[in-house]
């Protein structure tokens, strides 16, 4: 089940959908999190280390994944 999960993750595409645009819930909160901690916004995030990996890590799991 855990192997099932891997998979999942790594068949998400990181980009902007037709359907929502630049306004998807992944990229709007990026932007936001790149502006709090001054990260460049081209920056990816499996380009982050230490203490920034560790807060997007947070902030993704916890915004992402209201409501589920």
């Amino acid at each position: 089940m855990a192997d099932e999960k891997g998979r999942e993750k790594q068949l998400t595409p990181n980009e902007i959908s037709a359907e929502t645009g630049q306004f998807d819930a992944r990229f709007m909160l990026w932007r936001k999190f790149c502006a709090d901690y001054d990260i460049p916004v081209d920056t990816l995030p499996g380009d982050l280390r230490g203490e920034n990996k560790d807060r997007w890590e947070a902030l993704k799991n916890e915004q992402l994944n209201k409501g589920q």
